[in-house]
């Protein structure tokens, strides 16, 4: 590490002033994950199964951002792997590139993200080292986690909603400098108060997984879930669902988890989760041949009536898309809603359309989540009311097989990544609420 960046570094988490900490030298360089323009067309005319994360993925040195008015430079200690950094590094929907170019044409300030690398990572937890003109909530030294809806609200569509806004972007997939570097530009308006009783990987998992849960049930822009509401929620033990899983349980909803394996289905058990569909054992097909199998979506539709007392779903919490969206459209009970936030499975989506406009039901779009409700998600975390479920953590120079442990589903929970700090269980601010939340804290990581 840059002997300028290791001094920042302890000066900023040892409760160096503001000023200290801003008259500290940046170092020159720093280092960072990236996938470079030149090896954008590196995997064409591959099945995107076959594309390999661990030869487009790497870490180099590169430039520090120039800090522009409402933004902060970042030391992050600790960052996350979500889906989006597996479509970057294998350049699908299509290249990030192409976003930051588009970006580079709105004005001078975008023009800085259009460089011949990407910096990935739209998660990360650590401490403020600058802040540009025009930043009054923020100081150099304070702790802070990065949600990753990245806005600056000149237009009028947002100001109800901000992910309305014309402009808004994903940061870090969509927007240049993200959180896998030694230091990350932001925006001040996706910074949040880090949880005084996570360490530094733990609270870098999770803006991204549960603000995303957080909109699409809980928010009246999506969900609106209510208690006793039935809840279907595919991939119960990953990074978005696991979330999931605490959000209907704290609002008294009744989650029914759907799983891929005895070990995922045991874990919830083991959680207090009672109502469980393991569609390996049970062996659901939803697609033979080529074709969606409606005799199967019947046959999900009865097991979770008979794990309901007769209840259809009023909610299907759903991400996989093409593999799953035609039983979760059947399934969902009259006038019921399905919030769709990904299609990890495929983009392109079949289901019979007479379940949906004869029953009169929804299927709602989700797409991560506003500040208020990032900011809102983030308070259950420093309440103690939802936990992380950070399954490993590697380092930095491990990303790319992080990355592709993600893509070949090799993972249950959220991948951390450790960036500035050199050892995993640092960064504990209170020791004592951390003691006080230690059962829950433990009980959540076992599912990993």
């Amino acid at each position: 590490m840059d002997k300028a960046l290791q001094d920042l570094l302890a000066a900023a988490t040892a409760g160096g002033t503001p000023a200290e900490i801003a008259g500290l030298p940046l170092p020159e360089s720093m280092r960072a994950a990236v996938v470079r323009s030149s090896e954008a067309t590196m995997f064409e005319g591959m099945a995107s199964r076959d594309k390999d994360p661990r030869k487009s993925l790497h870490v180099d040195e590169v430039a520090i951002p120039p800090l522009g008015p409402n933004e902060c430079l970042i030391a992050p200690m600790a960052s996350a792997l979500n889906f989006n950094t597996v479509w970057t590094s294998i350049f699908e929907p299509l290249s990030t590139f192409v976003f930051l170019k588009r970006f580079a044409k709105e004005s001078d300030l975008g023009r800085r993200h259009d460089l011949d690398h990407h910096i990935v990572g739209s998660d990360a937890a650590g401490v403020v080292v600058r802040v540009g003109a025009g930043v009054t909530r923020w100081k150099a030294g304070d702790r802070v986690t990065v949600h990753c809806n990245y806005v600056d609200l000149e237009g009028p569509e947002g100001h109800d909603d901000s992910m309305m806004d014309a402009r808004q972007r994903i940061w870090g997939f969509e927007t240049n400098f993200g959180g896998m570097a030694e230091l990350a530009l932001v925006k001040a308006n996706q910074l949040m108060p880090m949880p005084t009783h996570l360490t530094w990987e733990e609270a870098a998992s999770l803006s991204l997984t549960l603000a995303t849960s957080y909109r699409m049930l809980v928010s009246p822009n999506a969900g609106s879930m209510k208690q006793g509401d039935v809840v279907l929620i595919w991939g119960a033990t990953g990074g978005l669902g696991g979330f999931a899983v605490q959000l209907v349980t704290n609002g008294g909803g009744i989650p029914v988890c759907v799983v891929s394996s005895p070990e995922k289905a045991e874990l919830l058990r083991s959680l207090g989760v009672e109502r469980i569909i393991d569609r390996a054992d049970e062996d659901y097909r939803f697609w033979a041949d080529g074709e969606q199998q409606p005799a199967e979506w019947r046959r999900l539709g009865k097991r979770i009536r008979e794990l309901t007392g007769g209840e259809d779903p009023d909610l299907v919490f759903e991400h996989p898309g093409r593999q799953t969206i035609g039983a979760s459209v059947f399934v969902t009970k009259r006038g019921g809603t399905i919030v769709t936030c990904a299609s990890t499975s495929g983009y392109l989506h079949e289901y019979d359309n007479r379940y949906l406009w004869m029953n009169l039901k929804r299927i709602v779009g989700s797409h991560f989540a506003n500040y208020k409700e990032a900011w809102e998600a983030n308070r259950l975390v420093n309440l103690g009311m939802i936990h992380p479920i950070l399954t490993r953590t590697y380092p930095l120079d491990q990303v790319a097989e992080a990355a592709y442990a993600i893509h070949t589903n090799q993972h249950t929970g959220k991948l951390g990544v450790l960036v500035n700090a050199d050892q995993e269980g640092l960064g504990v601010a209170d020791a004592a609420k951390r003691e006080r939340f230690a059962g829950p804290l433990s009980a959540w990581k076992h599912l990993t």
